[in-house]
């Protein structure tokens, strides 16, 4: 068995920091133009350009993408993205549609290909089709069960690699392709500007009856009729694993620092324990746990054991689970006093309980007995964003170590 890749999102800079101390092997990203995900905070080309450099140094590779579905005008410029791209060093380009892969072609014919999700491949002709053209690697359609998987694979040619997605957000539309963001508020989600209508209640008026709002299921809340619970498969390792998959995909560019590391976090532990003793290996509850303290939807296994029923979505609400807030980020540690130098991400207080967890370390519990500001002062709470604290801590911890309390944000 060769283990396979773990690929993490960053929408930012701190977010692909804490993607790969927490254990991606590699990370996609996108530039400011020609991927889908524009509300992102996403890369300049400078930040492409450290990013590569980081990744390298660690051993890790950076794709970035160029998949938006896109109109004339937004062909203009590409030829020469890419070729910074080429120049700086990046180790994959993500493609869907045909006219962009052949831009990518001319202007960096060695750049390695990988065809994204948005293209929709399904079957084993299809990939084959793909790889005759130069790609390296598919990244499925979420349609896919395993078994279908797995013929895939099977009746590919042996250097195809594919990818595919293991945790975060379902689309309710074939692999993205939806036109309900475009009919309802005119932003193109083919382009990278969903505003999420799959997430919006819905009622059901008869046309002479304007005004009336009917739930479409027999409840005084409503439905939300196209929203999907979120994919995981965590419990599902093996599975995976035994199904050639090269690359394990990570949804969730939009996330937040702590979803990345949490959820990074929680795989890189149960991939590597799995091959570490594959013939005993039991997924460990504390994983598990782990990917349910990251802001989420309720979980489902996706297509991956057959097509979803009506368990598959959400029909009382569109909310996320946030059942633990992110507190603060470890910057240094003093292990001669074991006080720690702590960046607050959310409200902290004296008489908290709160846990810490890192990339090579067991989550521990604490109770925060004593906390200083930047002037030493004692404080009894620390209110302000990014304020610097100080905090005695009851075992060792690392920088970029999370701390996280039970509750809401801003609590």
């Amino acid at each position: 068995m060769t283990k396979p890749e773990l690929l993490a999102p960053a929408g930012n800079f701190e977010k692909l920091k804490m993607a790969l101390i927490y254990g991606a092997d590699a990370v996609y990203l996108g530039g400011e133009r020609f991927g889908l995900r524009a509300q992102a905070g996403n890369f300049t080309m400078e930040e492409i350009k450290e990013a590569v450099r980081l990744a390298h140094e660690l051993g890790r590779k950076i794709y970035v993408t160029v998949n938006i579905i896109p109109h004339n005008e937004d062909l203009e410029g590409l030829s020469d993205y890419v070729k910074e791209l080429d120049n700086i060093g990046v180790d994959a380009l993500i493609f869907s549609d045909p006219g962009i892969f052949l831009i990518i072609k001319e202007a960096a014919p060695n750049m390695e290909l990988h065809l994204s999700t948005q293209a929709n491949n399904t079957n084993y002709k299809s990939a084959e089709f793909w790889y005759k053209q130069g790609v390296k690697r598919i990244v499925l359609a979420r349609e896919l069960s395993l078994i279908e998987i797995k013929e895939i694979i099977k009746k590919s040619p042996k250097e195809l690699e594919f990818e595919a997605f293991i945790h975060g957000a379902m689309c309710i539309s074939y692999s993205g392709r939806c036109l309900l963001s475009n009919y309802m508020v005119g932003r193109d989600a083919n382009r990278g500007e969903c505003a999420h209508p799959c997430r919006y209640k819905y009622y059901l008026v008869e046309e002479k009856r304007p005004g009336q709002y009917m739930p479409v299921e027999e409840d005084e809340k409503g439905t939300y009729i196209f929203n999907s619970r979120d994919l995981c498969m965590i419990e599902h390792i093996p599975e995976l694993v035994n199904s050639g998959i090269k690359s394990f995909k990570i949804e969730g560019r939009m996330k937040s620092s702590y979803y990345i590391a949490t959820v990074v976090g929680a795989y890189r532990k149960a991939i590597d324990q799995y091959f570490n003793d594959p013939n005993n290996y039991v997924t460990d509850k504390e994983l598990i746990d782990e990917v349910y303290k990251a802001s989420h939807r309720e979980f489902s296994t996706g297509f991956y054991f057959g097509k979803p029923d009506n368990k598959g979505q959400i029909y009382e609400n569109s909310s996320y689970v946030r059942d633990y807030a992110f507190v603060g980020l470890v910057m240094d540690y003093d292990a001669s006093t074991g006080i720690a130098t702590i960046e607050q991400r959310n409200k902290m207080s004296l008489g908290e309980e709160i846990e810490i967890i890192g990339p090579h370390k067991k989550m521990f519990k604490q109770v925060i007995d004593k906390m200083w500001d930047e002037e030493g002062q004692e404080i009894e709470s620390a209110p302000h964003p990014q304020q610097i604290v100080k905090m005695r801590m009851r075992k060792e911890v690392s920088k970029y170590d999370i701390l996280r309390r039970e509750g809401k944000e801003n609590e």
